[in-house]
Parts: structure tokens; sequence; C-alpha cells
């Protein structure tokens, strides 16, 4: 998975009082262009944005697929160019700039992996997750009813089917023949597969259960699916684990390419300058701040580390989470309200508890995001999670980090508002192009609103939850060095969990989930959020600076997230050539 530009000074109590410009539209259907390229190669993930015409669909895995989606992509993109040359309108130039280069980004990523990794995927996690979205309670009843087939395709019991997990098997197998120099996936994430299929396997069951499908409809499908998967799972412990690799770094090119898809245009070495100087001056901070909720409390120790581990003894009880988050959020609405930080939609936010599946399959709390295609009936909604759940043989790590009192303010003003929902429902309910919801998305846009919304809220916030901010965006520098130390070999990784465990104070849950993350479930994903806050705070400096007492925060923020997840450069133009002349 890799808006309206008119600005006003006239701000509505509700979203959806406004309608997208017409130029909107002219670039939607330019996008189809590059939906109808992916649409074979990535159903699972149109299907997940909302995009229409995907919901029953599952990958083409066939022979000789990375060549052929190339071959679409470069199509696609040729189509794309002569697009803009006809193309006079300027703000549909840019989105037909942005999609020319999610097709370029798309191919060098493909050609990347074929040259170097073997094609490893853990086919019941893609297999839950693509159904699980269709199930949620508040998807459009039309598309909720497309699972079933969807399911029986992947079971490959539709005409000109065949089973998903043949199909994953004889494309490794083909690979590794072909070309045995190419890397193994690395042996953590293979037990990591082998351990969470039961999970996703019953999260399956659990999702149609709570269906409308008729049981002796799904039953005998599941069966087969399951069987399947077991057999692939079997065949994982037996072919892929002996070959697994020790070593989790990626070829210097891989990782690099990473870095680059999630949005950082910034060297490595440099950015690893810019955060271990952040988390030297947020910890001066923090030891500030600690002393002040030590006296406040009456406790004689002082230090952050210890003030934290004190304040992550007001545990919520399992029963008092969900109430208790629900309460942090009128809270803070009505600090967003009084403070004119940014307008709120007149709805509330929805919020839940995730099940083990979503753990396995996403161990950090986050947002699930609505259909990015105008359906203002879906919402995005708060997941709350508790962790990777173990691996076979493995003692469980157990989690602190989000269920006690003083964490509740900085995640809901991350995951929540003004942080992530507030970002994907201002872009639903305003009519962004799919260029800038869709095609637009990356670590760097996405995460950097978040963690901005997060500092918005700070000054506001008891002492203990500005304490817990500061420790949270400690973390997002102390990631910004060591995901890239790991990776270029700079650092072990017993010394990085010692950083995160003493310095950040992370539980031993945490700094699992936060080295695997690092290693192989997404690296170079963690240094997006560091870079993300850096680029969006220098903009909001650069736009007081040149208004000086004009400067308006609820304005200027409500103008940048109508922008849809413009990447930083097209943000920064934005601002320059419309946010600041209609203020001066």
């Amino acid at each position: 998975m890799r808006c309206a530009r008119l600005f006003t000074l006239t701000f509505l109590i509700t979203l959806r009082a406004f309608a997208a410009p017409e130029w909107v539209e002219r670039s939607n259907e330019i996008s189809q262009t590059l939906v109808d390229a992916m649409g074979a190669f990535a159903p699972e993930t149109l299907s997940y944005w909302g995009i229409e015409g995907y919901d029953d669909q599952v990958a083409d895995v066939g022979s000789n697929g990375p060549q052929r989606f190339r071959d679409a992509m470069a199509n696609a993109r040729l189509s794309l160019d002569a697009q803009l040359d006809r193309e006079e309108n300027p703000f549909v130039r840019q989105d037909i700039s942005i999609l020319i280069d999610a097709a370029a980004d798309s191919i060098r990523e493909s050609e990347l992996a074929e040259q170097y990794l073997l094609p490893f995927a853990d086919a019941a996690q893609t297999i839950y997750q693509s159904e699980f979205i269709l199930l949620q309670p508040d998807i459009a009843p039309e598309r909720r009813a497309q699972a079933l087939d969807r399911l029986r395709r992947y079971a490959g019991l539709l005409p000109g089917t065949k089973p998903f997990t043949e199909e994953l098997r004889a494309r490794y197998e083909e690979a590794m023949a072909a070309d045995p120099s190419r890397l193994a996936p690395f042996r953590d994430r293979v037990q990591q597969v082998i351990a969470n299929r039961e999970r996703f396997v019953a999260g399956l069951e659990q999702s149609f259960a709570g269906s409308e499908f008729a049981a002796e409809e799904v039953e005998p499908v599941l069966a087969t699916l399951s069987a399947q998967l077991a057999a692939y799972g079997e065949w994982v412990e037996s072919t892929v684990l002996p070959a697994a690799r020790d070593d989790y770094r990626l070829p210097p090119e891989v990782y690099a390419d990473n870095l680059h898809s999630f949005g950082l245009d910034i060297e490595p070495t440099v950015l690893m300058q810019r955060a271990q100087t952040a988390f030297a001056e947020i910890r001066n901070e923090m030891r500030v701040i600690a002393r002040l909720v030590a006296a406040e409390r009456g406790w004689e120790e002082t230090e952050y580390p210890a003030v934290i581990r004190r304040l992550k003894q007001e545990q919520l009880t399992a029963d008092a989470v969900l109430p208790y988050y629900e309460g942090i959020i009128a809270q803070i609405e009505d600090i967003i309200r009084r403070e004119h930080i940014v307008t709120l939609p007149d709805r509330p936010m929805a919020i839940r508890i995730a099940s083990e599946a979503e753990n396995a399959a996403q161990p950090a709390p986050h947002m699930d995001p609505p259909s990015m295609t105008g359906d203002t009936d879906e919402r995005g909604t708060f997941v709350l999670t508790s962790g990777t759940p173990p691996a076979e043989g493995v003692e469980s790590e157990s989690f602190d980090d989000f269920t006690f009192e003083a964490a509740t303010w900085t995640l809901t003003a991350h995951e929540g508002r003004p942080g992530h929902e507030l970002q994907f429902a201002a872009m639903v309910e305003r009519g962004v192009s799919l260029a800038r919801s869709f095609f637009a998305f990356n670590s760097v846009n996405v995460e950097g609103w978040a963690l901005y919304a997060e500092a918005e809220l700070k000054p506001y916030e008891p002492l203990e939850g500005q304490l817990i901010a500061l420790q949270h965006r400690l973390l997002r520098a102390t990631r910004a060095f060591l995901d890239p130390m790991l990776n270029l070999g700079l650092i072990d990784r017993d010394e990085a969990r010692r950083v995160l465990r003493e310095d950040v104070v992370l539980s031993e849950g945490m700094v699992k989930q936060e080295v695997d993350r690092y290693t192989f479930r997404a690296p170079g994903q963690a240094t997006s959020y560091f870079y993300g806050y850096q680029r969006l705070m220098a903009l909001r400096t650069a736009t007081e600076v040149a208004l000086g007492d004009k400067f308006d925060r609820l304005a200027f923020n409500d103008f940048v997230i109508h922008q849809g997840l413009l990447p930083p450069d097209l943000l920064a133009e934005a601002v320059q050539n419309e946010f600041i002349p209609a203020h001066r």
C-alpha cells in the first residue's frame, strides 16, 4: 500500500458542507489510468482504500507477474506523460505528476525486489486482512457482499482460479531455482509467519461468523482454505525456514529504496545526525517535566525513567480502557475548539479494541482509514492494540505502554483527533483527488501530520500527559537513528534494545515490536515520523515568519489537512503560493 485547494476565511462546523472543486473530477478520471494498470496485481490494496470494482478480486501472482506488472505500469506512465503535455489546469498537472512518480516508483521497487529478494509472502495474513476490512460493520452492504467470492478465489474454488497458497509457493520455488543468489527471508520473520497462521485463520472465522453470510455457504470454503493454509505452513517450516537468513540487513539499494518509498529525500547519515541531536534536546526537556510531575505527586525519584515507570503503574483495567479513552477524546475535543487548533467534524470519533489476529497483523495502535472514494458513511477507526502475540516457545512479553492514564492523551492526539482520524476524515469529506489521497500516500506525509498534531495538543495537557508526549517524541527521534544504524550495520539488536528499554523507557513487548519493525516488518518506515514532523514544523515556522501577527493557526492547520497527502515539497509550494498570499 503504498482538496480543495481554494482557501476561505470562513470555517464551518462540519466538513461535509464543502464541495470538491471541479478539477478533482477531472483528476480522478486521469487517475483511473493508473488504477486500471494496478488492478490485477493489487486489488486488495485498491479495495482497502475503497476504490470500486475490486472487492471480490485477489492479486494475480501467476507466472512472470513482476514483469507483467512493470509492463502495465510503464504503459500507464506513457499515457500519463501524454496527458500531462495536454493538461492546462495547474492542479490537475500537479496530480498527473504525482501519478507519474507513483508509476516510476512502483517499477523501481519491483525491479529491485526481483533482483535481490525471493518472493516470500505471509498467505494467512494477506487473506485475513483483505477479508477483515470488507466485513467491518460500517462497510456498505454491497461491498460486504463481495467478501465470500473473494474468499472463494483465494481457495481456488471459482472457475479459472487456483489456490492462492499454491501460486505463492510455486513463485517462490521458481525464483529459488532460477537465481539461488536472491536473498531468502529473515529467520525471525519466517518464525513469526509460522506462529501467526492459526491466529489469522481464527480471525478469519470470527469475521465471517459475525457477517450476514449463511454458515452453510461459508464453512466449506473456510475449511478448504484452512487446509490449504496448513499445508502452506508445513511447506514454510520444511522449505523456507531451514534456508532463512540470519542477517536481517537488506542490500543497501533495497533499503535506500525503502526510505524513498516511505517519503524520505534525505541521506541516512544526515537523518541520523539530526535525530541524535533532537534525542538529546527532547531528553533534556523530559528531565524538567519529570521533576515537576514528581513534585506534584510527592515522589522522591525525579529522573524521567523512574517517573515514567511510576506513571505506568496507573494501568487501566481491561474493561476500563475504552471508556477512559472515550473520556479523553471528549476532553481533547474541548481543547481543540477552545484553542482554535483545527476545525472538527460534527460526528463522534470511532475507537475499538483490537482482536488477537489484528495484534498479530499490526502490533502497534493505529488508524484504520475510511474509504477514499467519498463514501462518507464509512469512518476511520482508532484501533487500540496490545502488541505482537508471541511465537511458539517464546515467553510472552507484556506491554504497559498504551493502557496507563498518562499515555492516553498523546496516543489519542496521534491516532485520533487532531491526528490521523481527522486527517483522513478531512480528505474524504472534502473530496480530495485520488492522486492526493491514494497515490501520494507515504509515511512521511501521513505520520508527519500525526506527530505535529501531538505537538499542537501538548501544551494543554496535564503535566504527566506532557511527559509521555515527550517520551513518544523521543521514540520517534530514536527510530530515526536506530532504524538506519541497524540496517547499515552500525549497531546490533541488543544495543538497540538497550536504548529503547533504558532511554526511551519502553516495555519488553514494545521493545521487541520496535526492533522487529526496523529489521523485518517494515525496514525504513519508522524513520518517517521524525522526518515528516521536522518538515511540517519547518513549514509552520516559515509561514509564521512570513505572516507575523497575521498568522492564523486554525486556518493554517485546516489548509494543511485539506491538501490531502501532498509530499512535503508540494505542500510547501501550496502554502507559499496560496495560503500566505491569501493572508497577506
